[in-house]
Order: structure tokens, then C-alpha cells, then sequence
């Protein structure tokens, strides 16, 4: 039988010439029916799902020996998108608005490369197939005009309304969320065309925000019915004879305990420490054995596949197994018997490992632990809570040395440990944001930290030479350009970062951020070096992982939460029950299975990020809300071409426009990243301290404005040219002269309002890598509006895989603005001709229809007439 790997090597032979079904039959000697059969269905399959081509000549081909690419569309609320292509040596592809066809942001296309720019520039490129849509439905908006509607969609990448027939209302009403079914997708200047599935309720209902971002981004909720039924069949408890049946060692004499959160209900991991006569150090991490009740293709399983992850919003869990499991026989409840996958590590006095074991067990945690009650412990001395855990007290001072002495290890070896502030938003009991409290990092956590990684560094090498097949957690060598720009970037503080290009060690990146702390460009330094890195992710194949400078890492000690971590523990334990090997057929199966596991597993646990960063960043303008008027000081954390990015003592960032800097006209030094004033010679920078006034809060885009205090008007004077906020800018009128938003900022990566945020260590069992590709913006000016510095609001953005290099354009793009009738309907997209631009969209539509004697062909009636006929 032909396999589709074998199908496709023939084809990306350089010899290879497009073949017909009947010619690649004669090659593979394919003379059995059933045989012919299956090879057209996999032809088909592969035709279908863009991996190869049917030419016009009825021949097969794979997209690129034909100049095509295939990958996914990161889309732009401007709507121009780039392609991320599936090939991670190619680099990303520009495609302006006339280019996507009806491509819609997340689609898989296949993409033809137009043009390219001098010296391996940009790429230009446009949509020659979709393959597969990513958007299905829609969550927004609803407004209707009694004949028809509109949904305007939350997703701002999605830069069209989508229009909604009379029929198809299902009793929606003006105003309120709603989750729209698309019936048809956008042509041309045609409109997306919809049906509402669901009304969350009015937009400002309590609950309905974060519901929307449930459904916006797709997450699912209630658990099905036969998944409930296999969870409902897991036992309460654990019979001695079930432990002796399956061998397991017994450590239920051991003094272990669980260190969590105050609120965490699925404890998956357990830790004990002791001190061997030999004077080294022996750990233990203790995980719950979830795959030992979540059996391979089960309904259990297949949930948790298509999950990937649980998903943490501010008000809520959305688990990724039913609670049943992740709170019950799962978690490693204090002084009951649970089942676990045990890693034990024994460190000599250099903390290198120099004996290890893996081995099923059962243990019996003594205490279940708080972060704060084991800080209290070890920073505070607190009398009562020594004299409550008097018999656990030395071993929480054994954890600590242990732990410290292992975190200057990794130090030591060129980890780079990222240490930004984190900040929980809390909620009351309606969800309305009451208080927003900064996290944190103290030894407690450090502790669990350290333990966790090492854990999961000694699994990952261990089956790394066993050979069998594995899920790794990898982080790829950051990108050279982005990384000499960083150290461009850092030059201009005065630090120096030796080493070039894609030859920097992580440790050269250590200790800039040791030199740098305390400073006032931590902050910012900080970020732009993350920024400059690649996104970590899951892989069958193991590559090492940058940030933690270890050559092999994988994910472990969180099998309740995270997906590859239960399937590697499948692994784990066949390989245990069957004398440390696999058979044929099983490693066979498993290597076909894990690069699909890993990459469903990178793409959910990046819909968890968007979805948590989505109601974090909501609920921090919604605290702020009732802040308007009141002052904070706050640091300068980044500075633009249109303004300067705030952060707030409590993680709260707003934007101060040029436009609002009114004693003086200033221009931005992008080589700085510094404001100058025009007359006074004043610098605003980053790190800079501020006091500002919370001017406004934009509960559309979940946006804030801030105002500097003790601002003074500038003196008014004539000004011609120039590129700074003044004249024109300062009455509003935003024509950009060369400035305009949507371009300079990708280079440098100021995307901060809506950017990924400060993604955070790597942190085993508790990870919070926010990576730094994707699509950040700080909003979209009215709904796809100007590129003027003093309207609209800001359009920041870090966009596509960062392999091309890309500025995003400021022409092309830029030059198209949705256009609305005067109520606000959106009534399709004009271009604004070159000489045009000055006058805005409207005034070139204006001229457009006068010469037509009619609305352009464009309009909300145009197009309602169009769908009658």
C-alpha cells in the first residue's frame, strides 16, 4: 500500500514531472483493485487538503514545484494579512486586501509569489486556493435595520460586518451579542452573509463579555454526554489489591506534599527532598497518573485531543478533563492513596544528576501546601504557621537550598529567566473587575519551579536515548535579524551583547538581563528580548530549547491540564510495562501520530493564550472604567510614531497620543526610541516616569487614553511639512506625511496596547510562554479607519512569524478605510487613489458616485437589491 510520505517524496523529487493518475499507477505497479482503489482516495485526500495539485492537464503536482506556498493567514483589522508558511525556512508573505480572494484570517491557503523585494525584501503574494476555513462563525455585535442587519464582529481581524437577511435574525434584537453561522463568504466588494445561531445577550448584560470570548474564540464548555458517562465510571478510591496487581513501588511512608495556589483544585504534582549520607541531594516529583484512567482512544481521550489544554480566564476554568477526574481520583488530594508516575533525581554537589529512576507508584501526600503558607514559613518565620507544620519545617529549608542551588545552575549554563510582573485581576461574584492584584514570585513558587524543570529535563533526555516516540517542548535559536536588531536596540542603553547573529548564547542574554535589573529600561529591555525570540512549542523531534539553554525538555508534570503531557505518560508506562522497549507496531503507530499531537497541542494551547490575554486585557479596562479623571504615576514603557505607552504600579497600560502632548511638537526617534520636542528639546523615553490622568476608557476595543498631568498647550504657529503630530495633526485631521501608524512599528516591535503580552518564564507544570509571533493591535481607528496620528486609535502591531523581516506596508493597505453610510452601516471598502489620499475614502467615493450619478454600485441598497434578485 502507498503511504501518503512515499506519495509525497516522489513528488518533491527534482526529477519529478506532473503526472496523471494512470502514469503514477504504472510507477507505484499498482495492479490490485482494491490497492487502485485506495491510492485515488489518498490522491483525492491529499488534492483536497492543498498538500498536492491537479493541473489544468488533469497532471499532479505538490504546491512548491508549482511557486506556491502553503500555510496560514494571519490577517491585519487594515486587511491586508501575511502567510505563515507551513515551510519554516520560507519567509512570510505580504498579502494585500485585493489579494485574499474571500481568505479570511486563520484560513489555510495556498499563496503565489508575485514579487519580490530587492536583496531578499519583502514578499508579496496572493491567494490562489483556500483549503481549509478556519473562521466558521462569528461572535459580535448585532444591528439591526429592519429589512436586514449587520453584526459588527469583536474579532477586529475580521475587518468586514457580516451581513444578516430578515430570515435569519432568530429573534436577535439591535445591540445584542450574538454568535453568527456564515452562510457565505466575502467577494469582492460583497459582504460575508450570516445566520444568528445564538443571542448571548446585550452586550453590556454582566457575563456576556466573557461569553462572548468563549464563543469568539471557539471554546468548548459543558462536556458531552458519553464523555460525562466514562468519567462518571472512574472510581472513587484505590484497593490495595489493584496496587499490588500492577506492581507499583509504594511510597506511601515518604514525606511528600503538594505546594499550589490557594484556589487550585487539580493538584497533578507532589514533591519530597532528603539529604543522603553521601551529602547529595535526592528529589522526588510525584505526578498524577491521569492516563491510567484516560485510556488511548477512548472518548476521555478524544475530548482531551480536541481541547488541548485547559483554558484559565479570569473568572473562570474551562478544564480540559471533566471535573470528576482533574478534582478527584486524579488529584493528589492530602492523606488518600493516588496513583503517580514518579521521576526520582539524585544531585551531587554540582547539581548534576548522577542517578535517576522512572517508575509507577502510589503515594500519600502528608500535607497539601499554599505558596504563601510555605513563604511564610521560610522568609517570615511565622510562629504559628511553624508550630501547625512543626515536623515539615526542615524539609521546606532542605526544598529551598536544593531549589537555589539548582536555579544558579541553570543561571550558570545560560538559562534566561525572564522576571516580569504579573498582575490577577479580581472579580466579583457578577464578574464586574473589582481589584487588581500584582503576583508574587517568591521562593514557594521558585521551588515548585525548579523541581518541575528538572523533572522534566531528566524524562525528556532519558526517552530521548531509549529512542521511542516522544512529545518534546522545543524553543528554536531566535531569528538573526530580529536578534541583531535587538542588540541594536539594546546598544542604545549602553549594553553591549557579545556574540552575533544566530551565535548568541542564551547566557549573553542572562546576564543583560542581570546588568539591567533594577534599572528603569528593565522593563522594556526585557520585553524587546522576548519579543526577539521564537515562540516556544510542542515537537516530535527534539531540538533542544533556547530560553532554558537545556538540549532536552519536555512536557511532564501537568497531565491534568495539558495534553502532550498525558500522552507522553502513555508512553511512559508502556515503555515501563514492557521491559523498557516498544513493539514494532506501536512504534510505528506512535511516530506516525506524534508530529499531529504536537502540532494540535501548539495551535490550542495558542487559542488558550489569545482567550486568557482576551479577558485579562478586558477586565483591566473594565476596572479602569471608573477610573476616568483620577492620576497614577506610571513608567513610560514604550514610545511610537503616534505616542507613548504607559504601565501603571499595577500592570495596567494606556496610551498617551501625540496629539494629547500639546506644550510642544514632537517627532520620534525611532533609533532612541525617544519623543523629542521640536522647540523645547524635551525627551520623553522609555523607562521614564510619569504622572498621568486616566483620560479615557474604550470599552469597544478594551483601550485606555492616558494624559500627562501638568501638560501646558503649546504656542500656536503656521507649519508646513514635517512629520511629527503638528498642524494638521493637532486639528485632527490625521493626514500622516509619511508617519503614518500602521508602518514604522512592526520593525522595532513597539506593539503594546493588545500586543502578546510579556509572555513569562517557562515555567514546568505552570507555563506561561505568551510567544512572540502572532497579532497584537492596539485597535482599530473607528472600525478600519485613517492611518492619522491625532484620530482613530492606535494600530501597534507585531505581525507574522518574524522570518521576513516586515515592516507592515504603509501604502496599499493603508489606503483602503471601510466606508459607512451616516447611521454607521458598513456599506463596503473604498480605495483612495493616490492623489486622493489626502482627501480621505469618502471624499474620492463622493466623486466616484457624482460621476456614476448614482451610490458607486457599493451601497447597503446596492447590495440588498443584488441579494433579492
Amino acid at each position: 500500500m502507498i503511504t501518503e510520505q512515499q506519495l509525497l517524496d516522489f513528488m518533491r523529487e527534482t526529477a519529478y514531472k506532473p503526472m496523471t493518475y494512470q502514469e503514477l499507477e504504472q510507477h507505484f505497479d499498482i495492479k490490485d483493485a482494491e490497492e487502485f482503489r485506495e491510492f485515488l482516495k489518498l490522491l483525492n485526500a491529499l488534492e483536497e487538503d492543498g498538500k498536492i495539485l491537479l493541473t489544468r492537464t488533469n497532471r499532479y503536482g505538490v504546491p512548491e514545484r508549482m511557486d506556491l506556498q502553503r500555510g496560514r493567514l494571519q490577517a491585519h483589522a487594515k486587511g491586508f494579512a501575511f502567510l505563515i508558511p507551513e515551510d519554516r525556512e520560507h519567509p512570510d508573505v505580504y498579502i494585500h486586501a485585493n489579494d485574499l480572494k474571500s481568505a479570511m484570517n486563520g484560513d489555510t491557503v495556498l499563496v503565489r509569489v508575485t514579487s519580490k523585494g530587492p536583496a531578499g525584501g519583502r514578499l508579496e503574494g496572493e491567494v490562489v486556493r483556500i483549503v481549509k476555513r478556519a473562521v466558521l462563525q462569528v461572535v459580535g455585535v448585532f444591528q439591526s435595520h429592519e429589512a436586514y442587519g449587520f453584526v459588527l464582529p469583536d474579532d477586529k481581524r475580521i475587518n468586514r460586518d457580516i451581513f444578516i437577511p430578515k430570515d435569519s435574525f432568530n429573534g436577535a434584537v439591535n445591540g445584542q451579542k450574538v454568535v453568527v453561522r456564515i452562510v457565505s463568504y466575502p467577494e469582492g466588494r460583497a459582504a460575508a452573509e450570516g445566520e444568528v445561531l445564538e443571542v448571548l445577550g446585550h452586550k453590556d448584560d454582566p457575563g456576556v463579555d466573557i461569553l462572548s470570548v468563549i464563543r469568539k474564540h471557539q471554546l468548548p464548555e459543558a462536556f458531552p454526554d458519553e464523555v460525562m458517562a466514562e468519567a462518571d465510571q472512574a472510581p472513587d478510591a484505590i484497593t490495595e489489591e489493584e496496587i499490588i496487581r500492577q506492581g507499583r513501588r509504594d511510597l506511601r511512608d515518604k514525606v511528600i506534599v503538594t505546594i499550589d495556589g490557594e484556589d487550585a483544585k487539580d493538584l497533578d504534582d507532589a514533591v519530597n527532598v532528603e539529604r543522603l549520607p553521601n551529602g547529595n541531594y535526592r528529589l522526588g516529583v510525584h505526578i498524577a497518573d491521569v492516563g491510567y484512567y484516560v485510556r488511548e482512544n477512548s472518548k476521555l481521550d478524544l475530548e482531551a485531543y480536541n481541547r488541548g489544554c485547559s483554558v484559565y480566564l479570569v473568572d473562570r476554568v474551562i478544564p480540559m478533563l471533566p471535573h470528576r477526574l482533574s478534582n478527584g481520583i486524579c488529584s493528589l488530594n492530602p492523606q488518600v492513596d493516588r496513583l503517580t508516575l514518579s521521576c526520582e533525581m539524585e544531585f551531587n554537589e554540582h547539581m548534576k544528576v548522577v542517578k535517576h529512576d522512572i517508575f509507577t507508584s502510589v503515594i500519600k501526600t502528608k500535607e497539601r501546601m499554599t505558596y504563601t503558607n510555605v513563604r511564610k514559613i521560610l522568609e517570615e518565620e511565622d510562629a504559628e504557621l511553624m508550630e501547625r507544620y512543626k515536623d515539615l519545617v526542615d524539609v521546606f529549608h532542605t526544598m529551598k537550598d536544593l531549589a537555589l542551588k539548582l536555579r544558579a545552575n541553570r543561571m550558570r549554563r545560560g538559562a534566561v529567566d525572564f522576571d516580569f510582573d504579573e498582575a490577577k485581576v479580581i472579580v466579583d461574584d457578577e464578574g464586574k473587575a473589582v481589584d487588581i492584584v500584582k503576583r508574587d514570585r517568591t521562593i514557594a513558587e521558585q521551588i515548585i519551579e525548579e523541581f518541575m524543570l528538572a523533572a522534566n529535563e531528566t524524562v525528556a533526555e532519558h526517552f530521548h536515548w531509549l529512542k521511542v516516540p516522544f512529545l518534546y517542548r522545543i524553543h528554536e535559536d531566535p531569528d538573526p535579524e530580529k536578534l541583531q536588531n535587538f542588540m541594536a536596540f539594546a546598544a542604545n542603553f549602553g549594553h553591549q551583547i557579545k556574540g552575533r547573529g544566530n551565535s548568541i548564547h542564551p547566557r549573553a542574554l542572562q546576564t543583560l538581563l542581570e546588568d539591567i535589573q533594577g534599572t528603569k529600561e528593565q522593563t522594556v529591555l526585557s520585553t524587546m528580548m522576548l519579543r526577539s525570540m521564537k515562540q516556544a512549542k510542542y515537537d516530535a523531534e527534539s531540538t533542544g530549547h533556547f530560553g532554558l539553554a537545556a538540549e532536552y525538555y519536555s512536557h511532564f508534570t501537568s497531565p491534568i491540564r495539558r495534553y502532550p503531557d498525558l500522552v507522553i505518560h502513555r508512553v511512559i508506562r508502556e515503555v515501563l510495562e514492557n521491559g523498557g522497549a516498544l513493539t514494532d507496531e506501536r512504534q510505528e503507530y506512535l511516530t506516525a501520530r506524534m508530529p499531529d499531537i504536537a502540532q494540535q497541542s501548539s495551535e490550542r494551547e495558542r487559542v488558550a493564550v489569545d482567550a486568557e490575554r482576551d479577558t485579562e486585557q478586558m477586565k483591566k479596562a473594565e476596572y479602569m472604567l471608573d477610573k476616568v479623571g483620577e492620576e497614577f504615576e506610571g513608567i513610560i514603557s514604550s514610545v511610537t510614531s503616534f505616542g507613548m505607552f504607559i504601565e501603571l504600579d499595577n500592570t495596567v497600560e494606556g496610551l498617551t497620543r501625540l496629539s494629547a502632548l500639546t506644550d510642544d511638537y514632537y517627532h520620534f526617534d525611532e533609533q532612541h526610541m525617544a519623543l523629542i520636542g521640536e522647540r523645547t528639546s524635551k525627551v520623553f523615553r522609555i523607562g521614564d516616569e510619569v504622572k498621568v490622568r486616566v483620560a479615557r476608557v474604550n470599552m469597544e476595543d478594551y483601550t485606555i487614553d492616558f494624559e500627562l498631568v501638568d501638560m501646558k498647550q503649546r504656542q500656536r504657529r503656521e507649519r508646513t511639512g514635517g512629520s511629527g503630530q503638528g498642524g494638521d495633526f493637532a486639528r485632527g485631521e490625521g493626514r500622516a506625511k509619511g508617519r503614518g501608524r500602521e508602518g514604522r512599528d512592526r520593525k522595532a516591535g513597539k506593539d503594546k496596547a493588545g500586543r502578546e503580552r510579556k509572555g513569562g518564564r517557562e515555567v514546568a507544570g505552570k507555563p506561561k510562554e505568551g510567544g512572540n509571533g502572532g497579532i497584537s493591535t492596539a485597535g482599530r481607528a473607528g472600525r478600519g479607519g485613517g492611518n492619522g496620528v491625532g484620530t482613530g486609535s492606535p494600530g501597534s502591531f507585531g505581525f507574522g512569524s518574524g522570518k521576513g523581516g516586515y515592516n507592515s506596508p504603509a501604502t496599499g493597505a493603508s489606503k483602503r478605510r471601510k466606508k459607512t453610510s451616516t447611521s454607521g452601516i458598513f456599506i463596503g471598502d473604498a480605495a483612495t487613489p493616490g492623489s486622493d489620499a489626502k482627501l480621505g475614502g469618502e471624499g474620492a467615493a463622493r466623486r466616484k458616485r457624482k460621476k456614476k450619478g448614482g451610490n458607486g454600485g457599493n451601497s447597503t441598497a446596492g447590495f440588498v437589491r443584488k441579494k433579492k434578485k
